[in-house]
């Protein structure tokens, strides 16, 4: 078993209790529908959302893998931070947010990772989900 790590920081114009309402709070049933190209579903295998909860996300047709599985392991809606990999939410000093994120990958058996493609992946993913996140928020101003 190997184990790889990323870590990345986007920068967005939305405060951090916004965002982590939308993407973290509400993310399973918003965000399959704010970039349908990239997610399918979210549903949960164990739990509701809760620390111990296990989620499966189902990526849309085309994409490199078919679905992830992710528990969740700890939430804490007074810092922003929802921990399955590690997302953390911080004021940026423009008065947005800066989603800070940490991904540990383990693999099973002699499957080996591509660094290289999973980061390419999780940039590409990243960049398009919390923009795609930001830019609704900001035509929905009274949806969060």
């Amino acid at each position: 078993m190997g184990v790889f790590t990323y870590e990345s920081e986007i920068v967005t114009a939305i405060p951090p209790a916004k965002m982590f309402k939308a993407c973290i709070l509400d993310g399973d049933t918003l965000i399959p529908k704010i970039v349908p190209q990239v997610f399918n579903s979210v549903e949960y295998l164990e739990g509701n959302g809760e620390p111990g909860s296990i989620r499966k996300v189902t990526f849309a047709q085309g994409n490199q893998f078919n679905y992830m599985k992710q528990k969740v392991e700890a939430l804490n809606t007074e810092k922003f931070e929802y921990i399955y990999s590690e997302i953390k939410l911080e004021d940026s000093p423009g008065g947005g947010s800066i989603c800070k994120t940490s991904s540990k990958y383990y693999t099973i058996g002699d499957i080996e990772l591509k660094e290289e493609a999973i980061k390419a992946g999780k940039e590409k993913a990243s960049g398009v989900l919390f923009k795609s996140i930001e830019a609704y928020l900001v035509a929905n101003p009274n949806a969060y």
